[in-house]
């Protein structure tokens, strides 16, 4: 990745797995670099067999196919006598004729000729045996080592011919067949080579490990080329090898530079090489030879690569992300300092200076650490800001209390810094703790998210806690009028008593309602709307210029796609953007797989007749889709025992943790219901992948900075009567009392980060809208469950526990 010249990759071990992560941010040429990632450098050099000495063989294949194969290539075309004028200086150059006008030949007017005349030769049909025009005006075979042209789209029929028993039977063990690095002159045609195997286990006549060196350069024409410098041990054996293929003046060999099984050039060797280094050249671009340079000089890796799931965006998407990102981040950040200056007056001013400064924070540590901003890492930090407030909420909705209390200014402040304390602990290492096993279990994009919400509790943190009070500290040293409300906030949320735990049984219906109707809507439509990184692969983005059936696209795409399903759905809030998916080749190994379903992608957008273009492109394998589906799975039933743990252990009592764990199974469930019964409802894809587990977890966190407030004002009140625990009617408003003295803090906090999370559903794009629709309604249903399932349910849990006692 070094030596391709990226600024600023990003490259994550996943840990656990054998998987890397990378981003490459301002890549061009992205078959360029999946050439370049799955590579293995193994680098080969072999001798090779002449044309001549192969066209028997491949005559002897032709015959054998022609008894055996009947129906298959009925319908193939043969393919033209390609002719090619003589070039006695490099046996792998020459211009093709026919076969790169698209290989349909000189005379395709009678198709039931051509049929029969491909049942008689089902090798020669797709392969071209290169040949010249002799002095005498003969047709010739053309000296080299090329035995066969190709056209790309049947080079995997090719392949298959060569698999077959009855044709390997006929390839001597001494003979192996390679494809060129790529097409010939900017065409659609391979050349294969006949590999000469002169050792008795099969290897080749030199390897990789005697190159000590290459760089790429030019020569003397102003060509790319690489040039190769040979170990000591690697020049002997080289200079004995360039010896015995240039021996014949009149019959010189070529050596074949093979690369991951695959020949990059094949030069004819003119002279014997006695100093080791040598120069490679051939149908190049600048490009070509950097790459192969670096791998060179990289060495092989001990292991081949495979790039199981890979995400393009395009630069007008990215150009649009970057737009929507900051729009979305400047507008919720003017909501949040205008919130806390409407609510808390003076106080409120104190917490956006706060809030500056932490956002400062957040910069310099994403800076420190090199990281690359995406558009989740994006919404992390303006997510970020909202829960930020949340501490300074906890502080001044204490001090009011304080203050309500009849005590003065100095001491209200310092009381509520006090009592709000433990509250803010828990919060924050709650949510700290499901960022990390965000982090840990996420990939991608969603591990950008978690990363930045990390950040940004920790920052949080510091922020609301030592700089808010220093900057109080300072104001009260100078006698400053501090207020902490104004007239029409003054008597908010005051004398409330709302009976939370007498109505439980009817919150435990409606939640029972919602989730029964939720199954009811998962069998009508015939399960989840699993995601591409859930069920395995292809999506692209598409732009049209007008609006376009998602059923006529449909139907030209999976007749492009061989019949396989092409899922097309709106991808935003007109028709004019379609997400399309299918699973079109997704566990073919060839590497030119992703070219060959782009390449029908398109041929398909081509017949609609209109303009497009492909935003963005995701790949996910069915391995990695099945390891994601497992990584999520684990990753919430981590959570919810992490969470069990930790409360168990500041709380002392299990009952809380289970009640805050069967709010959390809850969240899940309604999230899921909502999601289900609102599928194709909505005008934006409401799909369960890695971002909807992201937002999941999240909410995860939202509930349990919730309870654990609560549950922490229950152990001050318990602590104020000396008591370890209360039963009966007393638990029934001690738990009522909680409930409703930090239903302010509960209310304001959701209305900030709800605030937030509007913004970004509206300015922050499609791309992100599914996932901060599922952290909308995750965000209401976190407060409803914190307020009436989690802490009432600790009476259910608890009924017999002063019997048993």
């Amino acid at each position: 990745i070094d030596g391709f010249g990226m600024v600023s990759p990003n490259m994550q071990k996943q840990e656990g797995s054998n998987r890397i992560f990378i981003e490459m941010p301002g890549v061009q040429d992205k078959e360029r670099v999946r050439k370049l990632l799955q590579g293995s450098a193994e680098l080969q050099f072999w001798q090779v067999y002449q044309n001549e000495e192969v066209v028997g063989i491949l005559e002897n294949i032709n015959k054998t196919l022609a008894v055996t194969v009947k129906d298959t290539v009925a319908a193939a075309k043969p393919a033209a006598t390609t002719t090619a004028s003589a070039d006695t200086t490099k046996a792998t150059g020459g211009k093709l004729s026919d076969i790169v006008k698209g290989g349909k030949g000189k005379d395709t007017s009678a198709t039931a000729q051509a049929a029969e005349a491909a049942k008689k030769n089902p090798l020669y049909a797709v392969l071209s045996i290169p040949t010249y025009q002799a002095e005498n005006g003969q047709q010739a075979l053309r000296p080299g080592p090329v035995v066969g042209w190709v056209l790309q789209k049947d080079t995997a029929k090719v392949n298959a011919y060569f698999a077959r028993a009855d044709v390997r039977s006929l390839i001597p063990g001494t003979l192996k067949f390679m494809w060129s690095l790529k097409p010939m002159d900017k065409s659609k045609v391979f050349e294969l080579y006949a590999i000469k195997v002169t050792s008795l286990d099969g290897k080749p006549d030199l390897g990789g490990e005697a190159v000590a060196n290459a760089r790429d350069s030019f020569d003397q024409n102003n060509n790319p080329e690489v040039t190769m410098y040979m170990t000591s041990d690697g020049a002997t054996k080289w200079k004995k090898i360039t010896a015995d293929a240039s021996a014949d003046p009149n019959n010189k060999k070529a050596i074949a530079i093979v690369l991951d099984n695959t020949v990059y050039s094949a030069p004819t060797v003119q002279n014997e090489i006695p100093n080791g280094v040598s120069s490679i050249s051939g149908s190049f671009t600048p490009e070509d030879t950097k790459d192969l340079a670096n791998i060179l000089k990289a060495g092989k890796m001990p292991a081949p690569a495979k790039i199981v799931s890979d995400y393009v965006v395009g630069p007008s998407l990215g150009q649009q992300a970057i737009d929507n990102g900051l729009a979305s981040f400047v507008i919720a950040f003017i909501v949040i300092l205008a919130f806390m200056a409407f609510y808390y007056n003076k106080a409120g001013w104190v917490a956006n200076i706060a809030l500056l400064i932490n956002l400062f924070f957040i910069m310099g540590v994403l800076a420190a650490f090199g990281a690359v901003l995406t558009l989740p890492g994006i919404a992390g930090i303006i997510i970020t800001i909202g829960l930020s407030v949340d501490a300074n909420i906890l502080i001044f909705e204490r001090v009011r209390e304080e203050l309500a209390l009849g005590k003065n200014i100095s001491t209200a402040i310092k009381e509520g810094f006090k009592h709000a304390m433990s509250s803010i602990i828990d919060s924050n290492v709650t949510l700290f703790i499901l960022g990390g096993i965000l982090a840990v279990f996420g990939t991608g994009p969603v591990r950008g998210f978690a990363v930045t919400l990390c950040i940004g509790v920790v920052t949080s943190l510091f922020a609301a806690v030592a700089i808010s009070r220093v900057i109080f500290e300072a104001m009260l040293a100078k006698k400053a009028n501090i207020s902490f409300d104004n007239n029409l906030t003054r008597n908010a949320f005051k004398n409330i008593a709302f009976d939370f735990v007498g109505r439980r049984k009817l919150y435990y219906i409606i939640s029972t309602v919602i989730i029964l109707a939720g199954v009811g809507f998962y069998v009508k439509n015939g399960g989840l709307h699993l995601g591409v990184d859930f069920k395995g692969g292809r999506t692209y983005m598409v732009t049209f210029d007008k609006p376009m059936s998602t059923e006529e696209v449909s139907q030209k795409l999976s007749a492009n796609f061989d019949g396989e399903e092409a899922l097309v759905k709106t991808a935003g809030t007109t028709d004019n953007a379609l997400k399309i998916t299918t699973p079109f080749h997704i566990t073919d190994q060839d590497p030119n797989a992703d070219k060959t379903v782009e390449t029908a992608l398109r041929k398909g957008l081509d017949e609609l007749g209109t303009k497009y273009e492909i935003e963005s492109s995701q790949k996910v394998t069915p391995t990695i889709a099945s390891d994601i589906i497992t990584d999520a799975f684990y990753a919430i039933l981590f959570s919810c025992f992490v969470m069990f743990i930790y409360i168990l252990v500041r709380f002392k009592k299990w009952q809380y943790g289970l009640g805050a764990v069967i709010a959390l199974f809850h969240d899940v469930l309604l999230v899921l219901s909502f999601y289900t019964i609102l599928d194709g409802v909505l005008p934006f894809p409401l799909e369960i992948g890695q971002d909807f587990i992201a937002a999941i977890l999240t909410v995860m966190g939202y509930t349990m900075t919730e309870t654990v407030v609560v549950f922490d004002r229950i152990r001050e009140r318990l602590a104020e009567k000396g008591k370890d625990d209360v039963y009966g009617a007393e638990r029934d408003t001690l738990i009522n009392f909680a409930l409703n003295s930090t239903l302010s803090r509960t209310i304001l906090t959701s209305l900030t980060v709800f605030f937030v999370l509007i913004v970004i559903f509206i300015f922050g794009g499609d791309s992100i809208r599914g996932f901060i629709f599922a952290l909308l309604i995750g965000r209401i249903i976190g407060t409803y469950s914190s307020l009436c399932i989690s802490t009432p349910i600790v009476i259910d849990l608890s009924k017999n526990e002063k019997s048993i006692k």
